[in-house]
């Protein structure tokens, strides 16, 4: 089970928003490449990063800092990144840049055709996001609810070749109100890709919940408010997880 640091990005800062809201952020970092290194030398073996500007625009919006990360963390670990990438054009430049991962939202809702060229051209990069409230998926930075069910379109999204699925129970990010374990589970169990857990992360207890169900095929969940407020110890998580699913 691996603890996956986010470093949301908002002109240019490292933020944190309360469900998805623009205007509820908080800033944590003025130096995104900094923040990155600090969770690198606290033990991450993957980074999280979401352009907050992009993925309300539609295009790539902070791309120095999500640069800067690059070139500062090198091949140390891996490093994927989401928000408003629309077209093939841009996965290309961040593929090329040294992005491991990009992850699709909105646009593998709204546009299938694009996610299934996606992962065509950029085998083994793709990552989709689905973000969901009492399991149906919204789009468009949160704003808006469709009646799709998360569990038929991601194993729509499996089919077409995707990496893995980051699972974000909406109603829950950036609140502290613990992971919804269950449907997590309940996802994982449906498909035959890995399932990253996202959205609520408030302590110690979610990491040992999510442990004790890391055999249904739940690879690691995404860590934001808590380890920034210090509600979760980063580098004690970590350990705690490794010892818990080292068998």
């Amino acid at each position: 089970m691996i603890l996956i640091p986010a470093i949301d990005l908002k002109d240019g800062q490292c933020v944190r928003l309360k469900q998805g809201d623009m205007d509820q952020s908080t800033v944590f970092g003025e130096d995104p490449s900094e923040m990155a290194l600090k969770w690198v030398e606290q033990g991450a073996r993957r980074l999280h990063l979401v352009d907050l500007n992009g993925a309300f625009a539609g295009k790539p919006q902070n791309y120095s800092a999500i640069k800067s990360i690059l070139q500062a963390v090198g091949d140390e670990i891996p490093v994927q990144l989401g928000g408003g990438i629309r077209d093939l054009d841009t996965i290309e430049k961040y593929v090329d840049g040294g992005m491991r991962y990009i992850i699709i939202g909105t646009a593998a809702v709204k546009s299938p055709g694009f996610l299934k060229d996606a992962c065509s051209a950029f085998g083994g990069h793709i990552i989709v996001g689905l973000d969901a409230k009492d399991g149906k998926v919204a789009t468009d930075g949160w704003s808006k609810l469709t009646g799709h069910e998360v569990i038929d379109l991601a194993k729509k999204f499996q089919d077409y070749g995707v990496e893995s699925i980051i699972y974000t129970d909406i109603g829950r990010d950036g609140m502290l109100s613990g992971i919804n374990v269950e449907a997590t589970v309940k996802l994982a169990q449906a498909l035959s890709i890995p399932v990253i857990a996202s959205g609520g992360l408030a302590g110690m207890a979610d990491i040992e919940s999510l442990c004790a169900l890391a055999g249904e095929g739940i690879e690691g969940v995404i860590c934001g408010r808590a380890i920034y407020t210090g509600d979760l110890d980063f580098e004690k998580a970590q350990e705690r997880a490794d010892e818990l699913t080292s068998d």
